[in-house]
């Protein structure tokens, strides 16, 4: 055992057994470099990582890899998920380097922490034009020993390369309509109009930007907008990027079709296409759009709902990170999918002969196969004709049936706050749209977790906890930022306000902890952590929102539940990115750009006051604000002076009944008792 026996995180744990001597992310690892003369091997991969578990196999349970590692190098482990800063650093000196990235990450580094030569994966013996590791490892201790000046020289220049990077858009006016609109038809242009989507292979889920597209429509009436999204939601939920057993999203497809999938299923995926899929069918369920689509969109939400429900939560009631895309395919060897792919005759083995002739057609399975070796990913093809909905059931509840009995994937227990503060989004919204209470209280139930084991008394976050024991990693911007969305979407649909007292909290260091006072941008690490090489700021969204801009989010939700006017002046402060990038690149800030539709249409107010929050009238009121499409909307509800939402003061009853109220940019609307005049003034 080497000394990441003692660490929590799942994928450091899987490295614990290595012959390599991996020290954690520590002063300490520096030290040992700088006190025996010896650089640094940083690498960096996660638990769900397929070529991280290949690069481990072939070359860090080698003893003779691990014998020259051991001598030559101190060598550091760190799981990108924990140290997401750590991560950011480093990647984003391997891309201006050699113009890619990826994980495995493999950066030499001096005692100084200061990078020098990169890659990503590396080989046990030279392919394709890449060194083997080996070679890679010579070639460093070569130049370590002979060529000292030259490494010290080339780690200098990169170093003040990446200080050069500092962003300063926060000063910037925020997006209008003339950006949302060159944002919109920068998209257009990059669409797939044949299979859905943007790009090509490989081909990602663009939760963020369909949800742009959701609000644009909502707010400009843009048909294009609505289109782009609903097609390409339908075309993913039919591809094979979801699991038409299951329920839940592969992180991505390999093909441009969405066929075959890149199987690790990450919490953050689920919890934003959930969302989005919840959102879909909410824009869509009054007016029947694209036959039948709002109803995929709610099977949808839902299964991913349960899918993470199912298999995500941890016994402490918060959500894990991933499902490893590798698992046992039943000789003992870890294969990619083998859980997931089916042939004919399994599918006879499990169904007899005539159900699987209909299985076979409905889900798409060939002899030939759509994977590897004559096996087929489960999809949903279109067909002519009318299937037996009982016996399509059927099918799919003894396929899945029998799927359990194979080796499951690996899970990776670790708790991410800000993964965990999108899944409380999500499951909150999901729950009350579709009336699963259980939904509901599953969201609370991470979010009591977040509060009693992330939140110290300070409400400073930690960003992991496994097991209920919490990490010792601080929190970054991401953490807070998406963490108060889920609180404040939790709040509106539960009416307690503790939800918004808590998201408060955690604004508060934003403002005070995460934003340059000057200029108004953000960075990723507080001003009071760890100092790296470079102190990280990325306002792209990847694959999750960047910190920068699900806090420009969160900021502007709490201004308009609370008037606080410092969180609305940061939120705008902080679109200024979007302003600059939105027309330019829109499909990296597509929640930058759904947070500009929200302040452009306001956002809208909604205080629902009823006698009591069980009240049917009320509930229906309730539920009637909470499906309004106006972007970003924010709801409370409550009782006629109560003080758990600042949006409930001076808010009576309207002759004894409940009634809703809509404000928006300092004007409010006449109140209401009448649910379709309120739906009417929500875009309803």
């Amino acid at each position: 055992m080497n000394r990441l026996a003692h660490e929590t995180s799942p994928y450091l744990l899987q490295h614990a057994d290595n012959p390599v001597d991996w020290w954690p992310w520590s002063t300490e690892a520096f030290e040992e470099a700088r006190k025996t003369n010896r650089p640094v091997l940083l690498s960096v991969g996660y638990s769900s990582c397929h070529w991280c578990h290949v690069m481990a196999h072939e070359s860090f349970e080698d003893q003779e890899t691990a014998d020259f590692l051991n001598e030559h190098f101190v060598s550091v482990k760190v799981d990108r998920e924990e140290r997401p800063d750590v991560d950011a650093v480093y990647m984003e000196a391997v891309q201006a380097a050699t113009g890619q990235g990826g994980w495995p990450m493999t950066v030499f580094l001096t005692p100084d922490a200061e990078p020098f030569y990169f890659g990503t994966y590396f080989p046990p013996a030279p392919r394709h034009g890449s060194p083997s590791f080996r070679q890679v490892l010579e070639g460093v201790r070569a130049a370590w020993t002979d060529r000292r000046d030259e490494v010290a020289e080339v780690a200098g220049k990169i170093v003040r390369d990446l200080a050069q990077r500092e962003i300063s858009y926060g000063d910037a006016q925020v997006p209008g309509d003339e950006e949302q609109a060159r944002a919109l038809l920068g998209l257009t242009r990059e669409y797939d109009a044949q299979r859905g989507g943007f790009g090509g292979a490989p081909k990602f889920p663009p939760s963020m930007v369909v949800e742009f597209l959701l609000r644009h429509h909502a707010r400009t009436g843009a048909e294009g907008a609505l289109q782009m999204a609903a097609d390409t939601c339908e075309r993913m939920a039919r591809g094979g990027i979801y699991d038409q057993l299951g329920g839940g999203f592969a992180r991505y497809s390999v093909d441009r079709e969405w066929v075959v999938p890149h199987f690790e299923k990450m919490l953050y995926d689920n919890a934003l296409l959930c969302r989005v899929y919840a959102h879909l069918w909410r824009a869509t369920a009054r007016d029947g759009v694209a036959n039948g689509l709002s109803e995929l969109a709610r099977r949808v939400a839902l299964e991913t709902a349960d899918f993470m429900v199912r298999e995500l939560r941890t016994n402490e009631g918060g959500f894990a990170s991933a499902l490893d895309a590798d698992s046992d395919d039943g000789s003992g060897k870890h294969v990619e999918g083998a859980y997931y792919v089916w042939t004919p005759q399994q599918l006879a083995e499990v169904l007899g002969a005539e159900d699987a002739a209909l299985a076979a057609h409905y889900f798409g399975v060939t002899e030939e196969g759509t994977f590897e070796h004559g096996q087929s990913v489960l999809q949903l093809p279109q067909h002519e004709g009318v299937f037996d909905a009982d016996k399509i059931a059927s099918v799919r509840e003894r396929l899945l049936r029998a799927r359990a009995e194979r080796p499951a994937p690996g899970r990776d227990d670790k708790v991410v706050a800000a993964w965990n503060g999108l899944a409380v989004a999500a499951l909150a919204e999901t729950g009350a749209y579709f009336d699963r209470p259980d939904l509901v209280e599953a969201a609370t139930g991470a979010a009591d977790l977040l509060v009693r084991l992330h939140l110290d008394e300070q409400a400073r976050l930690s960003r992991t906890s496994k097991d209920g024991q919490v990490g010792a990693n601080a929190g970054v911007l991401e953490d807070y930022a998406d963490v108060a969305e889920g609180f404040l979407a939790l709040g509106s649909v539960t009416g307690e306000g503790v939800w918004l007292e808590f998201a408060g909290f955690l604004l508060d260091h934003v403002l005070a902890r995460f934003v340059d006072a000057e200029s108004g941008s953000l960075y990723d690490t507080a001003a009071d952590a760890e100092q790296l090489i470079r102190r990280p700021q990325d306002p792209t969204d990847n694959a999750t929102p960047s910190g920068w801009t699900a806090a420009a989010g969160a900021l502007l939700s709490y201004a308009a539940q609370t008037g606080a006017e410092p969180h609305r002046a940061a939120a705008e402060r902080a679109l200024g990115v979007v302003k600059a990038l939105g027309p330019r690149v829109p499909r990296f800030i597509g929640w930058g750009l759904a947070v500009a539709e929200a302040l452009l249409d306001g956002p809208r107010e909604v205080a629902v006051v009823g006698p009591a929050l069980d009240d049917e009238a009320t509930k229906a009121l309730h539920r009637t604000a909470l499906l309004g499409i106006a972007p970003g909307a924010v709801v409370a509800v409550g009782v006629p002076g109560s003080e758990e939402f600042p949006l409930l003061a001076d808010r009576p009853l309207v002759g004894g009944e409940p009634a809703a109220y809509v404000c928006r940019n300092f004007t409010c609307d006449a109140p209401t008792t009448d649910q379709e005049r309120l739906r009417g003034a929500l875009g309803g």
